[in-house]
């Protein structure tokens, strides 16, 4: 029988360890994917996941099901995560726009060894790491978690057209460099 999300949150509240341990369960992965798009050394992913549920804990009881639990959760992951890249001195502001992105992408790289090394899935996972944070951000949340532009819109303080406007942009530029990727790979 699958516990719905307000008798879990009460079950937390009132102190049931198991119940808090079946939250960190159904929600880990979303938790992982917002703060691994956004911090890459391990350890650091680690402890900010485990920071992030003993957030949630400590402000279950403020939670009034305004949203859905997961993005609640989603939330204060993905405001953890920008934070730790504030306090690491890594400003949003530094982090490179779509112009300056089209000429990050190592061009010496050869492709037929990224081909050998990677698989396509792998390639273009690179190629989202690439991506400025905001873009990364929205695009493992409509593509992996399945979250709609309001439940993005709510996690990352911005409006819907910005969500939209950022995930159209993110296809445009992974697009663009999958397809300049295919197109040396047709010449070699």
């Amino acid at each position: 029988m699958v516990m719905e999300d307000q008798a879990l949150v009460s079950k937390v509240i009132s102190g049931d360890k198991q119940a808090f341990m079946l939250l960190i369960k159904r929600h880990e992965r979303i938790v992982a994917h917002m703060i691994g798009r956004l911090i890459k050394h391990d350890g650091e992913r680690e402890e900010l996941c485990q920071d992030v549920f003993l957030r949630v804990y400590e402000k279950l009881h403020e939670f009034s099901f305004q949203s859905k639990l997961s993005t609640w959760i989603a939330t204060i992951a993905y405001r953890f995560a920008i934070n730790h890249l504030r306090k690491k001195k890594i400003l949003l502001s530094d982090i490179p726009e779509e112009e300056s992105f089209t000429s990050h992408f190592v061009e010496d790289e050869n492709p037929e060894s990224i081909a050998s090394e990677q698989d396509m899935n792998s390639f273009v996972l690179n190629l989202i790491d690439q991506l400025p944070v905001q873009y990364k951000t929205v695009l493992t949340l409509y593509h992996v978690e399945s979250m709609n532009y309001k439940e993005i819109g709510e996690i990352t303080n911005m409006p819907e057209g910005t969500v939209k406007n950022y995930l159209f942009r993110a296809r445009n530029l992974l697009k663009e460099k999958v397809t300049k990727y295919l197109g040396k790979e047709e010449l070699l």
